[in-house]
C-alpha cells in the first residue's frame, strides 16, 4: 500500500507493489509511482504493462485527489512545474492532482518505433509490420488502448492510492474517458469536470449519431474557421494553395520523410486553439524552402511518430459499438475536397500513413479502421450516474460539436453546463485558472 493509504481504504485489486520516487519542485511536492496492470481488462488476452502517475500537491497536503485525464488519445499528462499547467495552482487549492500517463504514452509502457523496433509491446510484435498478418497482430494488441481500458487502469491507481473516491477532470479525449468512468464506475467518482470533452452518445442507440454525422459537423466548423482565417490574413489562401500544390510532389521534412497535401490541410488544427491563427499565419510567412519552415511545419503537425496512437486510434475514440472506417474522409464535403485552403482539424486521412513519419503504421491503421469496437457509453447507465458534474461546452469547438455535447449532457442527472464562445477548445489551459475555477464553483452550486 502506498504512503497515502488511510484506514478506510480498500486494498488494491491485485495491482501488486508500486515503485515510488518523490522530490520537490518550487512550492510543490511530487510523488511518482507505477503499477502493473493487465493488458486486457475485459477478456483473457495475456500480457501486462506498467501505468505511471505523478501525485502533485503542496508539501504535507492531505487534500482529496483530482485525477487529470489528458486529451488525445495517445498523449501523456503534463510534466508539471509551479506554473504549468496554468490551472494547476487553482486545482491545488482544493486537491492533490494525479497526473496519469494513459497506457501507451509517456512512462506508461509507451508505444512507438525506436531503433527499428516497436516499443511497449510483446517481443513477438516488436518488428514493424511488413505484411497484413503482422499488421493485424499489432492492431489486435492496440485494441486494448481505448478509454475503457484507461478507466480500468485508473481504478487500479485509485485503489493503490488508498482512496475510495476521487474527482476527475477530463480535457477533450480525457472527457470521453471521464464519461466512460461515469458509465462504469460512478461510485468511484466524487465530482466530474468536463472541458470540451462530452462525446456524441444520444439518448438511445437508435438516436446515436453516426461517426459520419459527427465529422460532418466538424468539417462545417473547420470550413468556417478557414474562411475567417483567410479574411483576417488575406494572403493566406494563396500561400496554402501554393503549398498544397508543392506538397503534391512531396515536401521533404527534416527527418527525411515527405509531407503531402493531407499534411498541409492538417495545419488547420491550429485554428481550433487560442493563438492558433497567429501561429499559422507566421508559419505560412516563412520561405517554404527554408530550414525554419520545414522544421516548424513538421512541429505543427498534429499526428506524428512521437505519439502514433494519436493517429492510429483517433477515430476509434468516438466509436460507440461501431466501426470507424475512415469516417472523417467519408464525411469530407465536396467543396472542401476541391479547395485545399479549407483546412482540417482532427480529421485523420489515409494519406498521412502513406507519407510522413507514420508510414510504418499504415497496415495497422487500416485494420483498426475496420475493427468492430465495443460499446463505451450506455445512455441508461449514464442516466443512473448520480455524480455531481460540471462541463464547459465551447460554442464553436473545432473538434467536439456542441450540439452533440449538449445532447449527451442531458443524459447526466446532476450536471451543470456552461456554454461559451469566450474560449476555444484549449480553454482550460488558455484561461489560466478561470475555467477550472468556475467549474469547481458550478459543481458546488456557487454559480
Amino acid at each position: 500500500m502506498l504512503m497515502w493509504a488511510d484506514d478506510t481504504a480498500e486494498a488494491p485489486a491485485g495491482s501488486g507493489p508500486a515503485r515510488t520516487r518523490s522530490y520537490r519542485l518550487p512550492g510543490l511536492h511530487v510523488e511518482e509511482f507505477s503499477i502493473p496492470v493487465p493488458l486486457d481488462h475485459f477478456g483473457d488476452r495475456p500480457g501486462s504493462l506498467e501505468v505511471f502517475a505523478r501525485v502533485v500537491g503542496a508539501p504535507g497536503s492531505t487534500k482529496p485527489f483530482l485525477l487529470y485525464l489528458q486529451g488525445g488519445p495517445g498523449v501523456e499528462a503534463f510534466r508539471t512545474t509551479a506554473d504549468s499547467p496554468p490551472w494547476l495552482a487553482r486545482a491545488l487549492e482544493d486537491y492533490r492532482v494525479v497526473m496519469l500517463d494513459q497506457r501507451g504514452t509517456g512512462r506508461s509502457t509507451p508505444i512507438g518505433i525506436v531503433d527499428g523496433a516497436v516499443t511497449g509491446v510483446p517481443n513477438a510484435l516488436r518488428t514493424p509490420p511488413r505484411s497484413d498478418a503482422e499488421a493485424d497482430a499489432l492492431a489486435a494488441h492496440l485494441t486494448h488502448y481505448r478509454a475503457d481500458a484507461i478507466v480500468e487502469d485508473a481504478e487500479l491507481v485509485r485503489q493503490a492510492l488508498g482512496t475510495r473516491t476521487w474527482s476527475v477532470l477530463g480535457q477533450s479525449f480525457g472527457g470521453f474517458c471521464t464519461l466512460r468512468y461515469l458509465n462504469s464506475h460512478p461510485g468511484s467518482v466524487a465530482q466530474a469536470f468536463f472541458t470540451g470533452g462530452l462525446p456524441a452518445v444520444g439518448r438511445t442507440s437508435a438516436e446515436q449519431p453516426t461517426l459520419t454525422e459527427v465529422y460532418e459537423r466538424t468539417w462545417e466548423t473547420m470550413a468556417r474557421k478557414s474562411r475567417d482565417f483567410h479574411r483576417r490574413f488575406p494572403q493566406s489562401r494563396e500561400r496554402l494553395l501554393a503549398l498544397a500544390e508543392r506538397s503534391a510532389q512531396g515536401l521533404e521534412l527534416p527527418d527525411g520523410s515527405h509531407a503531402g497535401p493531407a499534411h498541409v490541410r492538417l495545419l488547420g488544427h491550429l485554428l481550433g486553439a487560442s493563438g492558433g491563427p497567429e501561429r499559422l499565419h507566421y508559419l505560412l510567412d516563412l520561405d517554404v524552402d527554408s530550414a525554419s519552415f520545414r522544421a516548424d511545419f513538421a512541429a505543427a503537425q498534429p499526428y506524428s511518430a512521437r505519439n502514433p496512437l494519436y493517429a492510429v486510434l483517433h477515430e476509434s475514440c468516438w466509436a460507440n459499438g461501431v466501426t470507424s472506417y475512415w469516417a472523417a474522409e467519408s464525411a469530407m464535403p465536396g467543396e472542401v475536397r476541391e479547395d485545399p485552403s479549407l483546412l482540417a482539424g482532427e480529421h485523420v486521412a489515409q494519406e498521412i500513413f502513406r507519407t510522413g513519419g507514420l508510414r510504418a503504421w499504415e497496415g495497422v491503421a487500416h485494420t483498426l479502421a475496420a475493427h468492430d469496437w465495443p460499446v463505451l457509453w450506455e445512455p441508461s447507465r449514464l442516466a443512473a450516474a448520480e455524480v455531481p458534474a460540471a462541463a464547459i461546452v465551447y460554442f464553436d469547438d473545432a473538434y467536439v460539436p456542441r450540439e452533440y455535447s449538449l445532447a449527451t449532457a442531458e443524459l447526466l442527472p446532476d450536471v451543470r453546463v456552461w456554454v461559451t464562445n469566450e474560449y476555444e477548445h484549449n480553454g482550460l489551459r488558455a484561461s489560466g485558472s478561470a475555467v477550472l475555477d468556475r467549474l469547481i464553483r458550478m459543481v458546488r452550486d456557487e454559480v
